[in-house]
Order: structure tokens, then sequence, then C-alpha cells
């Protein structure tokens, strides 16, 4: 097997061991198993339903769409002030950082500039080829 892709793996068994992977994966069960939460997602997919189905038909109801497109806001907003998915939020975050920083390091690498000169922010330095500061 090619050394780099056994590298790889084992790196990627670190990941799953690291606080951030475990953190998010405790979050996420948590969430799944806030009957409140799912509650609030499922009255929310059912909304988007019937939002898509009232701006497909033909001749829509401007004021039906309004109310659903509030319903929605709201009950979005309820899920966002849900303490399961706040903490799902943080964790996921804090994992897609990590994320972020290991592909960029490993990006800066291919084209051939030093993997240590990646900043934890994930700034290399020179900005070609950047989307953009964050």
């Amino acid at each position: 097997m090619d050394t780099i892709l056994e590298m790889t793996r084992e790196l990627a068994f670190e990941l799953q061991n690291d606080q951030r992977f475990l953190r998010a994966q405790l979050a996420e069960s948590a969430a799944d198993q806030d009957e409140a939460l799912q509650s609030l997602i499922g009255e929310f997919s059912l909304k988007r339903v019937a939002l898509n189905n009232e701006m497909s038909k033909e001749e829509k109801d401007d004021q039906k769409i309004q109310a659903l497109d509030k319903e929605i806001r709201d009950i979005y907003a309820k899920m966002m002030e849900n303490k399961s998915m706040q903490a799902y939020q943080q964790a996921k975050s804090e994992l897609d950082r990590l994320l972020k920083s290991m592909i960029t390091i490993l990006t800066v690498s291919a084209q051939g500039e030093d993997p240590d000169s990646v900043e934890e922010s994930g700034c290399a330095g020179g900005c070609e080829g950047c989307s953009g500061c964050h």
C-alpha cells in the first residue's frame, strides 16, 4: 500500500480520537435525542414542503406564502435557540475549523509551499489561490 495513504488513514484515526471530533459526535447524538428539537425539525420540514407546494401552484396565494414563510422563520429561530442545537453548532464549527486547517496544510504542501508556514487560521501568508481572509 502507498505510504502516504497509510499515513492518511492513521491521521483519520487520530482525528476520530480528537476531542473536537468526539464533542461533535456527542452533540449530534444529543441533538438527535432531543425530542423538542426533533419536533421542531419535523415541523420545519413540513412547513417547507407546504411552502414549496404553494409556490409551485399556478395560482399562488401570496398571503398563504407569506404566512408559511413567517412560520418557517419562527420555527427556525426556535430551532437555533435550542440548547442541543447550539451545542451541536458550536462543536461542529470547531471540528470544521480543524478540518479546514488540515486541508489547507495539505493543499499548501501540494503547491510546493512549506507546511509549517500555515498559521492556525489556515493562512499560509501568500494570497495566490486564496478565497479570502476570514
